[in-house]
């Protein structure tokens, strides 16, 4: 498959359903909003999102409606992004490329944009008009694996442990580890389990997509480190260089370059063994998850 065609067209249509779903700027109050707007479509490569359509796709679903809990997928990212880039937090100016959003509209309205993004989420994936072929069982499932992966025990929790690691010398291996599944990993993890849940996933389906997700996300994550360290052209996730300035911890800052190397590979490995179960339905999520290693400057 080409996947530059793909990932194109289903950034398109990820992009337009935003648009749809998100507040306007002509509605008050119109600098939430704007702001709000802002961060949203600051040029992200929607990595999430996409990942929870295919992995819709891969169990034979429908991806059109899994499309707004993908939309509310980009949302929550966007909004720990807006929250990671304060002063209080990481304290960077620009992201990709563009001032970030405290530095357009003040500490105050960012945090507030932040905090608007990630319950317009919840608003979103839990309005029945949006999901309505879709049992309230499977759409309560997806609303829990999202606040878990995003709250104290997934997302939020591995930025905290970030955070309280920032500088130190004695950062082991397993606390790396911890990080990485937690502030990185759980999002991407919820995202295909959203979407294979989403799909009608049996099982053995879902556990595969599960283990998929896991291996995926620490992949991804330990691939931004090598990035940070070596550069690159064509980064998908966050803007490179800034995690080694400061000291975070990191897999190669553990474990050295050449080992971490070997991790991502490994984990990428994992993560193709785990859509062993699937025919080409699956191919994009294959394709996602070596590009994410594989990535080159």
């Amino acid at each position: 498959m080409d996947l530059k065609a793909y990932l194109k067209e289903q950034c398109q249509r990820i992009d337009g359903a935003l648009d749809l779903y998100l507040p306007k700027e002509t509605e008050l109050p119109y600098s939430l909003h704007k702001a709000m707007r802002y961060s949203v479509f600051a040029g992200g490569k929607r990595v999430r999102p996409i990942l929870m359509l295919a992995a819709c796709q891969a169990v034979g679903g429908d991806t059109a409606r899994a499309i707004p809990a993908a939309c509310a997928m980009e949302m929550i990212h966007t909004y720990s992004l807006i929250h990671d880039d304060l002063p209080a937090m990481d304290n960077d100016d620009f992201r990709r490329g563009n001032p970030t959003n405290h530095k357009v509209f003040g500490e105050a309205i960012a945090i507030l944009a932040g905090d608007g993004l990630l319950t317009e989420a919840f608003k979103l994936i839990s309005d029945p008009l949006f999901a309505k072929d879709t049992p309230a069982e499977a759409r309560l499932a997806v609303i829990r694996e999202i606040a878990v992966c995003a709250g104290s025990y997934g997302m939020v929790g591995g930025q905290v442990v970030d955070m309280e690691s920032e500088g130190k010398e004695d950062i082991d291996l397993p606390t790396v580890q911890y990080i990485h599944t937690h502030k990185t990993g759980a999002l991407i993890k919820a995202a295909v389990v959203a979407g294979a849940i989403l799909g009608g996933a049996g099982e053995r389906q879902l556990a595969a997509i599960t283990r998929y997700g896991e291996a995926a996300g620490l992949a991804f994550q330990i691939a931004d480190d090598i990035l940070d360290i070596e550069g690159t052209t064509e980064e998908i996730g966050k803007d490179a260089g800034s995690d080694e300035a400061r000291g975070k911890a990191t897999y190669p800052a553990v474990m050295g370059l050449a080992a971490a190397k070997l991790e991502a590979q490994a984990m990428m490995d994992e993560a193709m063994r785990a859509l062993e179960i699937f025919g080409a339905e699956a191919d994009p999520l294959r394709e996602i998850a070596q590009y994410i290693v594989q990535r080159k400057n």
